[in-house]
């Protein structure tokens, strides 16, 4: 990733949003729009070789939310963060349960959307904060089970930081350790708690209050 530029496709319906985000992508140091497409058919139709994939909700024909198992399926490689003016909590959840590794509302800053995309490949979990905010709500408010994962106190500390949003580089620089041994320290807590992202572990310390 160091030595290549990011590749991202944006399927979108927006002509004028899907191009104007494309063409800030391509003019930004690292990474590159690699193509554009209007709908999910058009896209499911080409051969997508891409790092990410923006992928809108709302869009004619299939929608993004029941397109993101069948691009998981085709490219389990590529990281999906959704991209769309829904913040409710039905669009949120479905588009989490369904696989996607971020979720950003288009008013989300260009610069911001360009650090989300960084994120998601170094296996964060990208999320607006108006979003983030009501996924922690969501497993706040859920009945807490008590469950003993044999968690040490760094992977506490750990998990509290990805709780809080704190990115994996930021974390490495916060508890002076390298940036592979952050990435060890998140591989042992998802095993222990037995989920396979950042969102899954985040959601798991919330609602089984894992962390203080």
């Amino acid at each position: 990733m160091e030595n290549k530029d990011i590749s991202i496709t944006i399927i979108e319906d927006h002509v004028d949003f899907r191009e104007g985000l494309c063409s800030f992508i391509s003019s930004s140091a690292g990474y590159q729009c690699a193509a554009v497409y209007g709908s999910v058919e058009d896209a499911l139709s080409a051969e997508i070789q891409s790092d990410v994939l923006l992928l809108d909700i709302h869009l004619p024909g299939q929608s993004g939310i029941e397109a993101v198992p069948n691009f998981k399926d085709r490219y389990p490689d590529v990281k999906i963060i959704m991209m769309t003016v829904f913040d409710d909590d039905e669009n949120i959840f479905n588009a989490i349960l369904a696989g996607a590794h971020g979720y950003l509302l288009k008013k989300t800053p260009p610069t911001r959307i360009l650090d989300a995309i960084r994120d998601v490949l170094e296996g964060g979990a990208p999320m607006s904060p108006y979003v983030a905010m009501k996924v922690i709500s969501h497993f706040k408010n859920q009945t807490s089970i008590k469950t003993d994962y044999q968690l040490t106190a760094r992977e506490k500390e750990i998990l509290s930081l990805l709780v809080d949003g704190t990115e994996s580089r930021a974390i490495a620089e916060r508890l002076f350790i390298s940036y592979e041994t952050v990435r060890n320290h998140f591989k042992n807590i998802y095993q222990k708690l037995q989920v396979t992202s950042r969102v899954q572990a985040v959601s798991k310390a919330i609602k089984e209050n894992l962390i203080k």
